[in-house]
Protein backbone atom coordinates (compact mmCIF):
# COMPACT_ATOMS: atom_id res chain seq x y z
CA UNK A 1 0.00 0.00 0.00
CA UNK A 2 1.24 3.49 -0.87
CA UNK A 3 0.72 6.66 1.10
CA UNK A 4 -1.84 7.84 -1.44
CA UNK A 5 -3.70 4.54 -1.30
CA UNK A 6 -3.87 4.83 2.47
CA UNK A 7 -5.22 8.37 2.23
CA UNK A 8 -7.95 7.22 -0.14
CA UNK A 9 -9.39 4.75 2.39
CA UNK A 10 -9.47 7.27 5.23
CA UNK A 11 -12.70 8.89 6.42
CA UNK A 12 -11.26 12.09 7.93
CA UNK A 13 -13.51 12.39 10.96
CA UNK A 14 -14.71 15.14 13.27
CA UNK A 15 -17.62 14.17 15.53
CA UNK A 16 -16.70 16.20 18.60
CA UNK A 17 -19.81 17.91 20.04
CA UNK A 18 -17.68 21.03 20.49
CA UNK A 19 -16.80 21.20 16.78
CA UNK A 20 -17.48 24.62 15.28
CA UNK A 21 -18.17 25.57 11.64
CA UNK A 22 -14.54 26.69 11.45
CA UNK A 23 -13.43 23.22 12.55
CA UNK A 24 -15.56 21.62 9.82
CA UNK A 25 -14.01 23.92 7.23
CA UNK A 26 -10.57 22.90 8.48
CA UNK A 27 -11.15 19.18 8.03
CA UNK A 28 -12.64 19.80 4.59
CA UNK A 29 -9.48 21.66 3.58
CA UNK A 30 -7.29 18.95 5.12
CA UNK A 31 -9.18 16.30 3.17
CA UNK A 32 -8.55 18.18 -0.06
CA UNK A 33 -4.88 18.74 0.73
CA UNK A 34 -4.14 15.15 1.73
CA UNK A 35 -6.53 13.43 -0.71
CA UNK A 36 -8.56 11.68 1.96
CA UNK A 37 -11.35 9.62 0.48
CA UNK A 38 -14.09 11.12 2.63
CA UNK A 39 -14.88 13.33 5.56
CA UNK A 40 -17.22 12.11 8.29
CA UNK A 41 -19.28 14.64 10.24
CA UNK A 42 -22.43 14.77 12.32
CA UNK A 43 -25.50 15.06 10.13
CA UNK A 44 -26.21 18.66 11.09
CA UNK A 45 -22.91 19.75 9.57
CA UNK A 46 -23.27 18.08 6.16
CA UNK A 47 -24.57 21.16 4.39
CA UNK A 48 -21.78 23.32 5.78
CA UNK A 49 -19.17 20.69 4.92
CA UNK A 50 -20.44 20.56 1.35
CA UNK A 51 -20.20 24.34 1.07
CA UNK A 52 -16.52 24.09 2.05
CA UNK A 53 -15.69 21.67 -0.77
CA UNK A 54 -15.43 22.27 -4.52
CA UNK A 55 -18.12 20.71 -6.66
CA UNK A 56 -15.71 18.51 -8.58
CA UNK A 57 -13.20 15.91 -7.38
CA UNK A 58 -14.14 16.54 -3.76
CA UNK A 59 -13.92 13.99 -0.97
CA UNK A 60 -17.16 12.16 -0.26
CA UNK A 61 -19.22 13.31 2.71
CA UNK A 62 -20.31 10.72 5.26
CA UNK A 63 -22.89 11.62 7.88
CA UNK A 64 -23.56 9.89 11.17
CA UNK A 65 -27.13 8.86 11.98
CA UNK A 66 -28.54 7.86 15.36
CA UNK A 67 -25.17 8.85 16.74
CA UNK A 68 -23.72 7.87 19.13
CA UNK A 69 -26.27 5.79 21.06
CA UNK A 70 -28.33 4.25 18.27
CA UNK A 71 -31.47 4.43 20.40
CA UNK A 72 -33.63 6.59 18.12
CA UNK A 73 -36.45 4.71 16.43
CA UNK A 74 -36.24 3.69 12.79
CA UNK A 75 -38.41 6.57 11.58
CA UNK A 76 -36.13 9.07 13.29
CA UNK A 77 -33.01 7.51 11.82
CA UNK A 78 -34.54 7.45 8.36
CA UNK A 79 -35.56 11.11 8.58
CA UNK A 80 -32.07 12.10 9.74
CA UNK A 81 -30.42 10.07 6.99
CA UNK A 82 -32.68 11.42 4.26
CA UNK A 83 -32.04 15.01 5.33
CA UNK A 84 -28.29 14.39 5.40
CA UNK A 85 -28.45 13.07 1.85
CA UNK A 86 -30.46 16.07 0.69
CA UNK A 87 -27.75 18.23 2.26
CA UNK A 88 -25.02 16.46 0.30
CA UNK A 89 -24.01 13.23 2.06
CA UNK A 90 -23.41 10.20 -0.15
CA UNK A 91 -22.55 7.88 2.73
CA UNK A 92 -24.39 7.21 5.99
CA UNK A 93 -22.74 5.85 9.15
CA UNK A 94 -25.73 4.64 11.17
CA UNK A 95 -25.57 3.26 14.70
CA UNK A 96 -27.69 0.16 15.07
CA UNK A 97 -29.82 -0.48 18.13
CA UNK A 98 -27.30 -2.32 20.28
CA UNK A 99 -29.75 -2.83 23.12
CA UNK A 100 -32.20 -4.65 20.88
CA UNK A 101 -29.41 -6.82 19.53
CA UNK A 102 -28.17 -7.72 23.01
CA UNK A 103 -31.78 -8.40 23.96
CA UNK A 104 -31.92 -10.88 21.06
CA UNK A 105 -34.56 -8.87 19.22
CA UNK A 106 -32.82 -9.74 15.99
CA UNK A 107 -35.84 -9.31 13.72
CA UNK A 108 -36.33 -5.74 14.95
CA UNK A 109 -32.66 -4.87 14.44
CA UNK A 110 -32.69 -6.36 10.96
CA UNK A 111 -35.92 -4.61 10.02
CA UNK A 112 -34.55 -1.23 11.08
CA UNK A 113 -31.46 -1.63 8.91
CA UNK A 114 -33.58 -2.87 6.02
CA UNK A 115 -35.89 0.14 6.26
CA UNK A 116 -32.98 2.59 6.36
CA UNK A 117 -31.38 1.03 3.29
CA UNK A 118 -34.70 0.89 1.48
CA UNK A 119 -35.26 4.60 2.14
CA UNK A 120 -31.77 5.55 0.97
CA UNK A 121 -31.60 3.39 -2.14
CA UNK A 122 -28.64 1.92 -3.93
CA UNK A 123 -26.88 5.22 -4.62
CA UNK A 124 -26.20 5.92 -0.93
CA UNK A 125 -23.53 3.84 0.82
CA UNK A 126 -24.77 2.54 4.18
CA UNK A 127 -22.37 1.66 7.00
CA UNK A 128 -23.73 0.06 10.16
CA UNK A 129 -21.86 0.71 13.41
CA UNK A 130 -21.85 -2.35 15.67
CA UNK A 131 -19.94 -1.11 18.77
CA UNK A 132 -17.77 -4.23 18.73
CA UNK A 133 -16.06 -3.25 21.98
CA UNK A 134 -19.22 -4.30 23.80
CA UNK A 135 -19.66 -7.57 21.89
CA UNK A 136 -18.23 -11.06 22.21
CA UNK A 137 -16.49 -12.59 19.20
CA UNK A 138 -19.59 -14.65 18.43
CA UNK A 139 -21.81 -11.57 18.71
CA UNK A 140 -19.50 -9.67 16.34
CA UNK A 141 -19.81 -12.51 13.86
CA UNK A 142 -23.56 -12.73 14.25
CA UNK A 143 -24.01 -8.96 14.08
CA UNK A 144 -21.94 -8.68 10.94
CA UNK A 145 -23.99 -11.34 9.18
CA UNK A 146 -27.25 -9.74 10.35
CA UNK A 147 -26.25 -6.26 9.16
CA UNK A 148 -25.08 -7.51 5.78
CA UNK A 149 -28.19 -9.62 5.23
CA UNK A 150 -30.33 -6.58 6.07
CA UNK A 151 -28.65 -4.43 3.44
CA UNK A 152 -25.52 -2.83 4.90
CA UNK A 153 -22.82 -1.97 2.37
CA UNK A 154 -20.19 -1.84 5.10
CA UNK A 155 -19.90 -2.80 8.75
CA UNK A 156 -18.08 -0.48 11.14
CA UNK A 157 -16.53 -1.26 14.50
CA UNK A 158 -17.23 1.70 16.76
CA UNK A 159 -18.57 5.18 17.39
CA UNK A 160 -15.52 6.15 19.42
CA UNK A 161 -17.87 7.23 22.23
CA UNK A 162 -18.23 5.12 25.36
CA UNK A 163 -17.43 1.64 24.12
CA UNK A 164 -13.86 0.52 23.45
CA UNK A 165 -12.73 1.32 19.92
CA UNK A 166 -11.58 -0.90 17.09
CA UNK A 167 -9.55 -4.01 17.79
CA UNK A 168 -7.59 -6.19 15.42
CA UNK A 169 -9.57 -9.25 16.49
CA UNK A 170 -12.91 -7.53 15.85
CA UNK A 171 -11.86 -6.37 12.40
CA UNK A 172 -10.62 -9.84 11.54
CA UNK A 173 -13.89 -11.44 12.61
CA UNK A 174 -15.92 -8.90 10.65
CA UNK A 175 -13.83 -9.50 7.55
CA UNK A 176 -14.18 -13.27 7.86
CA UNK A 177 -17.94 -12.99 8.39
CA UNK A 178 -18.77 -10.65 5.52
CA UNK A 179 -18.68 -11.31 1.77
CA UNK A 180 -15.71 -9.83 -0.06
CA UNK A 181 -17.88 -7.13 -1.64
CA UNK A 182 -18.87 -5.78 1.79
CA UNK A 183 -16.54 -3.23 3.34
CA UNK A 184 -15.18 -3.23 6.88
CA UNK A 185 -14.48 0.09 8.58
CA UNK A 186 -12.22 0.29 11.62
CA UNK A 187 -12.75 3.35 13.80
CA UNK A 188 -12.09 4.44 17.35
CA UNK A 189 -8.72 4.52 19.08
CA UNK A 190 -6.54 4.41 15.95
CA UNK A 191 -3.81 6.86 16.88
CA UNK A 192 -0.67 5.91 14.94
CA UNK A 193 0.38 4.72 11.51
CA UNK A 194 1.19 1.34 13.04
CA UNK A 195 -2.36 1.15 14.42
CA UNK A 196 -3.81 2.02 11.03
CA UNK A 197 -1.73 -0.50 9.11
CA UNK A 198 -2.55 -3.23 11.63
CA UNK A 199 -6.24 -2.65 10.94
CA UNK A 200 -5.66 -2.82 7.20
CA UNK A 201 -3.69 -6.03 7.62
CA UNK A 202 -6.59 -7.47 9.65
CA UNK A 203 -9.00 -6.75 6.81
CA UNK A 204 -10.21 -3.16 7.15
CA UNK A 205 -11.07 -1.55 3.83
CA UNK A 206 -11.85 1.83 5.39
CA UNK A 207 -10.44 3.71 8.37
CA UNK A 208 -12.29 6.29 10.44
CA UNK A 209 -9.62 8.61 11.82
CA UNK A 210 -9.64 11.88 13.69
CA UNK A 211 -5.82 11.97 13.64
CA UNK A 212 -5.58 11.42 9.91
CA UNK A 213 -3.09 14.20 9.23
CA UNK A 214 -0.62 13.19 11.95
CA UNK A 215 -0.93 9.50 11.02
CA UNK A 216 -0.21 10.23 7.36
CA UNK A 217 2.74 12.39 8.41
CA UNK A 218 4.34 9.28 9.95
CA UNK A 219 4.65 7.69 6.52
CA UNK A 220 8.36 7.22 5.72
CA UNK A 221 9.56 9.80 3.22
CA UNK A 222 11.46 7.12 1.33
CA UNK A 223 8.18 5.26 0.69
CA UNK A 224 5.98 8.23 -0.19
Amino acid sequence: MTKTELAHIIDHTLLDPKATPTDIARIANEALEHQFGAICVNSGYVQHAKSCLPSSQAPRIAATVGFPLGQANAAGKIAEAEQACRDGATEIDAVWNLGLFLGKQYDKVSEEIRLIKQALGSQIFLKIILETGWLTPEQIRQGTVLAVDAGADMVKTSTGFGAPGASIDAVRIMRESAPEAIGVKASGGIRTLADAMAMVDAGATRLGLSRSVSILAEWPISQS
